[in-house]
């Protein structure tokens, strides 16, 4: 989405909500891109700074909150495997 300087400093924190839901929000003045405000997760990408493998499962887009809670209740197991028996004895 394009937004005129004026209207993006006006409406600053919808521009923020569509960077972060729609992707990259330009800013023009006079008709000409002059910036372009971007969600962290893009800009950390782009400079290429690691990121855990959390928060790299919730930068897919369609995953939400409630998908952030689940995997932090999710506990690794130390058990040793189980024993499978494929019919042969």
């Amino acid at each position: 989405m394009r937004w005129q300087v004026q209207e993006a400093k006006q409406k600053f924190s919808e521009v923020l909500r569509h960077a972060t839901a729609d992707g990259p929000q330009f800013v023009t003045r006079h008709g000409e891109e002059v910036a372009v405000v971007i969600d962290i997760r893009e800009y950390r990408r782009l400079r290429g700074e690691e990121t855990d493998f959390r928060e790299f499962l919730l930068a897919e887009p369609g995953w939400d909150e409630d998908f952030a809670e689940e995997l932090d209740e999710i506990v690794r197991t130390r058990d040793l495997p189980r024993d499978v028996n494929f019919g042969e004895d």
